[in-house]
C-alpha cells in the first residue's frame, strides 16, 4: 500500500539505552557450541555487545526516563504535546495502555490523544505514518512517538539464535507540521499467514503461562528454549527480507523517479550484520550509506533500531539529508519510507540508569 503526506517534519530523536551492558564472549559458555563455532557466528552476524535492562524496569521506566531528560534540557514542553503514541511489543499491562500510564507519570494535560500500537521491527515507520495521520487534525501541531521494547527477559539464554542479538531500548521522536511543501512517500505490506515465524507462543490469552510453558526443551539445532521464549525462524526470516525488502524499495523509489544515489542514507531495521550486508549488496547500496553496526554496539531491540541508527549514524544534525527507511519482520510486516530529515534540535542516545 502506497501512502503519501506532506508539511511534516521529525523535529529530533532521543534513543535510550539500559546502562546494562553483556558481551557476546560472556554467554559463549551457555550455548550447546563448541567455542569455534560461536566466534565464527559472532564474526559473521556482528555479534559483540547488547544493551539490556537490569532489574524489573518497563518499557514506560525507559520512555518516561527519555522524556523527562527532554523536559529538564527544554527540549519539549509538556503543554505542547497534543499527541502521544507508544508503539511496543511488551506492555507493563494487558490493560490499560501503556500510552495512558505515561500520560499519567509525565503529568500531561489532559486534552490530548494517547493511543497504543502493538508492532515491532516495523513498529517506528508505522508509529511515524500514525503520527503523521494525526497531524492532519486542525487540533493536533505535534505528536511525540514512543518506540521501546524491553524483549530480554522473554529470550531464553540458552538459544544461540536470539539471545546474542536481543538488546532492550527506547526512543521519542518528535514529530511536528512544517511549513515547507515536502512530500513523504511510504510504502507498506502485511502478510499474517506467515505470522509466526516471529513468535512467543506463550503468556497471552491463547497460551497462557503455566509451569508447564516454562519447560526448556531443545530443538533441532540445539537451542534449548520455553514455549514462554521467544522463537524466531532464522531462515524463513532471512528469505523473507532478501525476497521482499529490495522489491519493495525499487517500487518506492522508482514510484516517484527517486534514484538511489539520490538517497543520503538506507537507514534500516537491525536484525544483524549479514543480513544487512545482503540487504546492501541486493540493492547495490554500498555498506556505508546502509549502516550495519547496532547490534554489535546496542543489540536488536526491535523497531527502536531504526532511531537508534539514525542517532548512532546519522552525521551531523544540523544539516538536512534524504534518507529511506526501512523496517521488516514481526508480523510479517515490511515498510519503507523516504523522507527529508535534518535541522534537529536533538539527536542523542542516552543511558538508563
Amino acid at each position: 500500500m502506497f501512502l503519501e503526506f506532506e508539511n511534516k517534519k521529525i523535529t529530533g530523536i532521543l534513543t535510550v539505552v539500559p546502562k546494562n551492558t553483556i558481551k557476546f564472549d560472556d554467554e559463549i559458555e551457555n550455548y550447546n557450541f563448541s567455542e569455534k563455532q560461536c566466534k565464527k557466528l559472532k564474526l559473521i552476524m556482528g555479534y559483540e555487545e547488547k544493551r539490556v535492562i537490569d532489574g524489573s524496569a518497563c518499557s514506560s521506566d525507559l520512555c518516561e526516563y527519555g522524556m523527562n531528560y527532554l523536559f529538564e534540557n527544554n527540549l519539549l514542553k509538556k503543554d505542547e504535546i497534543d499527541a502521544l503514541v507508544m508503539v511496543t511489543q511488551s506492555p507493563d499491562y494487558f490493560m490499560p495502555a501503556t500510552s495512558n500510564i505515561l500520560h499519567g507519570k509525565l503529568g500531561l494535560k489532559k486534552d490530548i490523544v494517547c493511543l497504543d500500537i502493538c508492532q515491532g521491527c516495523c513498529g517506528f515507520i508505522i508509529g511515524l505514518i500514525q503520527s503523521f495521520m494525526l497531524l492532519e487534525q486542525k487540533s493536533i501541531n505535534k505528536v511525540v512517538l514512543l518506540n521501546a521494547d524491553v524483549l530480554s527477559p522473554k529470550v531464553s539464554k540458552r538459544d544461540r539464535n536470539s539471545n546474542p542479538l536481543i538488546g532492550d531500548g527506547a526512543s521519542v521522536t518528535i514529530i511536528e507540521k512544517s511549513d515547507k511543501n515536502e512530500k513523504i512517500y511510504a510504502e507498506i505490506n502485511f502478510d499474517g499467514t506467515n505470522a509466526l515465524c516471529l513468535n512467543i507462543p506463550a503468556g497471552g490469552f491463547r497460551m497462557p503461562s503455566t509451569p508447564e510453558t516454562a519447560i526448556m526443551h531443545e530443538d533441532e539445532a540445539g537451542n534449548f528454549r520455553a514455549l514462554d521464549n521467544l522463537v524466531m525462524k532464522g531462515d524463513d526470516v532471512f528469505n523473507f527480507v532478501l525476497n521482499k525488502v529490495p522489491e519493495q524499495i525499487e517500487k518506492l523509489l522508482l514510484s516517484q523517479n527517486i534514484l538511489k544515489d539520490d538517497i543520503d542514507y538506507f537507514m534500516c531495521h537491525q536484525p544483524n550484520k549479514f543480513m544487512l550486508q545482503k540487504l546492501a549488496d541486493k540493492l547495490g547500496v554500498c555498506y556505508d550509506k546502509m549502516p550495519n553496526n547496532i547490534v554489535e554496539n546496542f543489540g536488536n531491540a526491535s523497531g527502536v533500531t531504526i532511531p537508534t541508527n539514525i542517532c548512532f549514524n546519522l552525521p551531523d544534525p544540523k544539516n538536512e539529508y534524504k534518507i529511506c527507511l526501512s523496517g521488516f519482520g514481526v508480523g510479517l510486516t515490511w515498510a519503507s519510507m523516504i523522507l527529508n530529515i535534518g535541522k534537529l534540535k536533538i539527536k542523542k542516545i542516552i543511558e538508563y540508569k
